[in-house]
């Protein structure tokens, strides 16, 4: 049989979704027709690509071996399409951006209203997640992530390192005794993430204090600096988000200053698009400017 890169695209949607209806919502497709489709690639190939249950579709053994195939025909031709448009100075077509959402409320707006006011053909999507984004789904073209992942065919580049510290607001510092040491933390309310949903042992910031409790927690770093505005606890900020947040004051930084990165994954196969590595390059060079600005604001 000879493989039709349309049969291809509607495998690697339902490998990556794991269902027929998600996969069709990401084709336009009705989930009956994918299944037909499905169904049908299975029939031609005498094998089949999927083990079925009530939790959805996995990948068989043959299905993960056309996997391989199907993503090297796909990156192959995005590369023809990009190629065949021609050399242009100015980037279009569609990108979307996975990060955590510290860094997609707080840079990745600034950084992409640039790049896009830059090339007005460009479509920019941000997701902003609080988890690690799946780029073998597709969740993404691209991610930013706070470690670099040692598994899967990844392209890793470091971006830039931030700082955080522990902040208060300026009424609770006044309304509370004097913090002088790392000791007068016993006993104070603390803001952060909710444990069991932190989801890179980079963000356990609290645990690395000793901190056993915290008493307002999310999993969304706005929610967080909103609760410390509300004057009514401590918790560690990236020093990049304090320029939002006029009545968050650091405390001790003599004794509590951490150090974190950014890093840039893409799919191996992606360097080859000429159109994601410029636009890659765009994003870390605005990343690591943006950091350094509002840092110096601080």
């Amino acid at each position: 049989m000879d493989l039709q890169w349309d049969d291809l695209r509607i495998f690697l949607a339902v490998a990556r979704q794991e269902s027929l209806s998600a996969a069709g919502r990401i084709l336009k497709i009705d989930p009956a027709t994918v299944g037909r489709r499905v169904a049908r690639l299975e029939t031609a190939l005498e094998t089949s690509l999927f083990v079925k249950s009530p939790q959805g579709y996995a990948l068989s053994a043959a299905g993960e071996r056309l996997r391989a195939h199907g993503e090297a025909a796909e990156q192959a031709m995005r590369a023809a399409t990009e190629s065949l448009g021609g050399p242009s100075d100015s980037l279009s077509g569609q990108i979307r951006i996975g990060a955590p959402d510290g860094c997609a409320n707080y840079l990745l707006p600034q950084v992409c209203a640039r790049i896009a006011e830059q090339n007005p053909d460009l479509d920019i999507q941000i997701v902003a997640l609080p988890r690690i984004v799946n780029l073998s789904r597709r969740e993404a073209d691209m991610a930013i992530a706070v470690s670099a992942p040692s598994a899967g065919q990844l392209l890793v580049q470091k971006i830039t390192d931030y700082q955080l510290h522990l902040v208060a607001s300026r009424r609770y510092l006044r309304n509370h005794p004097p913090l002088k040491t790392i000791d007068d933390l016993r006993g104070r309310r603390m803001i952060g993430y909710i444990p069991d949903m932190i989801f890179d042992a980079e963000l356990d910031y609290l645990d690395k204090l000793g901190v056993q409790r915290v008493p307002l927690a999310s999993n969304s770093v706005p929610v967080q600096l909103k609760l410390l505005a509300q004057n009514v606890g401590l918790g560690v900020a990236h020093d990049f988000t304090l320029p939002s947040h006029r009545t968050l004051r650091k405390v001790l930084t003599d004794q509590i200053s951490l150090t974190r990165s950014f890093f840039l994954v893409r799919h191996q196969g992606d360097q080859r698009s000429e159109r994601l590595t410029r636009f890659a390059s765009a994003l870390g060079q605005g990343v690591r400017e943006e950091v350094a600005r509002l840092e110096s604001l601080t």
